[in-house]
């Protein structure tokens, strides 16, 4: 699911350990570690858009993410997902036939399914190469850096990372995949000093009448 993914990149601390990267871009990307790894809970309101020319698809659907270290909440209201994880168990929530599947998180089968182990992902197989300033409409002066992976791994080609100047803060995310489509994230809003409980990040069943329980533990 790339929509995680790319949530992950506006959240992720970008730690580029290796001596393959562009100096600008890496002390730019430390800057962006620090700064969010300085915040106890992250929430933020995003945009996010799929796009392939080709087969003529243009999608664009809004959500939201909030974060606790390994614990989140992504919900896509747009096509009726939910997806909660207490950093050990995730419940997927499909409001279309009101089921749950609950899995083990080691068991997701891919770190792309987990917003807060893309935090570290760019410590290994990822170069970065800073391309330039430019401004963006309703985020102002941004840099431009690109990352680049150092296999197929990750099934991208590219990612494109626009960060503000002043805050050191991701504002938008372009990511080509191997799939052909160009996968976009821009950030709407974001709030770093939410008070959100550990038990905010549990599905509750008691909350929904009627519900359809698939458990793979």
């Amino acid at each position: 699911m790339k929509t995680l993914f790319l949530l992950g990149l506006f959240l992720a601390s970008f730690l580029l350990a290796s001596a393959q990267q562009d100096i600008k871009a890496k002390q730019i990307l430390d800057e962006v570690s620090a700064k969010t790894r300085s915040f106890n809970t992250i929430s933020a309101d995003f945009v996010f858009s799929m796009e392939n020319e080709e087969m003529d698809i243009y999608e664009k659907n809004s959500g939201s993410i909030q974060l606790k270290g390994q614990k989140y909440v992504v919900d896509l209201p747009d096509v009726g997902v939910k997806v909660y994880s207490d950093g050990e168990t995730i419940w997927n929530y499909m409001a279309d036939g009101n089921q749950v599947t609950i899995s083990y998180l080691d068991d997701g089968g891919s770190e792309l399914m987990d917003p807060s182990s893309v935090f570290t992902i760019y410590e290994r197989g990822f170069r970065s190469k800073y391309i330039g300033e430019k401004n963006l409409a309703g985020s102002g002066a941004t840099h431009e850096i690109e990352l680049y992976p150092d296999s197929d791994e990750h099934e991208v080609t590219k990612i494109v990372l626009f960060i503000g100047k002043t805050d050191s803060l991701i504002k938008s995310a372009l990511l080509l995949g191997t799939d052909g489509n160009t996968y976009g994230i821009e950030i709407k809003k974001m709030n770093t000093s939410a008070n959100l409980p550990d038990n905010y990040f549990i599905f509750n069943p008691a909350d929904f009448s009627d519900l359809e329980i698939i458990d793979f533990r």
